[in-house]
């Protein structure tokens, strides 16, 4: 019958791999730095989002186990910020303070070794950018559940920012024990309106700027639940006693990255968005659209905003899918922008990877 192992030898042999990573780390560093030179002198942009994204699919599809594609996507996504920092520290604006869903995006966009940058409002988020504060921004544009964020579609229009990247989170959880106040963004108190009221009937429910602000509440009022991220619990030292409590299981919220260059390549997995400004006139969106229909362009979405100053007129934020690179996808733009009085393409990126597999 053969012995079992000690644990001594199996640490020495965690020990003897770790070496091997080590040394492999550092191999694939030195790789990087060459890459970095190709960079430098072709003026490439350091950042690679569709070139990041095609890595950690490939890997995650080639693992074999026992970890999981979703704990080997999060490895190697810190091993590739780590290796991109060798090229360049990334400054990256997000909405809100620590431990937001806009910070976390950032974070599962960038990983931990980029340096973040909290601002106060969207508004200010596309300032650092612009204003060269920071390399690229994280703002959310889009929940399942409470549709576009206005002010982000409003920005979007005379920016000169572009979309890099897309970025898709799950929703949030909460913390839960003999509450008498629930707290909470507004538009995380609508996600979870159906589970506070099965769940914490008669609790006064109160609004608050931001998810982690309420976190901060909940970690000074005894008895004040909030609605927030588990790594906010974290942050403030919460328990968390219930988690999935969104109305819609399927709940997801939408971020983009913008930065100040195109510099997404084309993957053939990806989306362009524009927003196009019509005359007011009767079935002017159904002869805007055709060009897309004619060359059999999958159009996503169609949110309308009204134009500032002009009651009753009306830009078109579309999502689509290709990239403007694409031949067909330019020629079916050109054919818009011929039909409208102003068409600006906001970026081509590629899609966002499901935040669930």
């Amino acid at each position: 019958m053969r012995s079992k192992v000690s644990l001594a030898a199996l640490r020495r042999r965690i020990d003897r791999v770790d070496d091997q990573l080590l040394r492999l780390l550092n191999q694939r560093a030195r790789l990087v730095l060459g890459v970095a030179a190709q960079k430098a002198r072709r003026q490439a942009e350091v950042y690679a989002p569709g070139r990041e994204r095609d890595v950690l699919a490939r890997l995650a599809k080639q693992n074999g186990g026992p970890l999981s594609p979703r704990l080997v996507r999060g490895i190697f996504r810190e091993i590739i910020s780590a290796s991109r920092s060798l090229e360049q520290q990334l400054r990256v604006a997000y909405f809100g303070p620590e431990a937001t869903y806009t910070h976390l995006a950032a974070i599962a966009q960038f990983g931990t070794a980029a340096q973040y940058v909290p601002s106060s409002s969207i508004a200010d988020v596309f300032a650092d950018a612009e204003q060269g504060r920071a390399d690229f921004a994280v703002v959310p544009v889009e929940n399942s559940t409470e549709g576009m964020v206005a002010h982000t579609l409003d920005l979007l229009v005379d920016s000169p920012l572009q979309i890099a990247a897309e970025v898709a989170l799950a929703g949030p959880g909460t913390a839960l024990r003999q509450v008498r106040r629930a707290v909470a963004h507004p538009q995380a108190l609508a996600q979870c309106r159906r589970w506070l009221a099965a769940h914490l009937p008669g609790v006064a429910v109160e609004e608050a700027a931001s998810n982690t602000a309420a976190a901060a509440r909940a970690a000074r009022e005894p008895r004040t639940a909030a609605i927030a991220a588990a790594e906010a619990a974290d942050v403030y030292s919460l328990a968390v006693l219930a988690r999935g409590i969104q109305d819609e299981a399927g709940n997801l919220t939408r971020f983009l990255v913008l930065g100040t260059r195109d510099a997404a390549e084309p993957t053939g997995d990806d989306k362009t968005s524009v927003v196009v400004s019509v005359r007011d006139e009767v079935g002017v969106l159904a002869r805007l659209l055709q060009p897309f229909a004619r060359h059999a362009i999958d159009l996503i979405k169609i949110e309308s905003r009204p134009l500032r100053g002009r009651p009753w007129e009306y830009f078109f934020f579309l999502d689509l899918k290709g990239h403007r690179r694409e031949p067909r996808v330019a020629r079916a733009l050109a054919a818009v922008e011929r039909r409208a009085l102003r068409l600006k393409v906001l970026g081509s990126y590629p899609a966002a990877a499901d935040p669930e597999a």
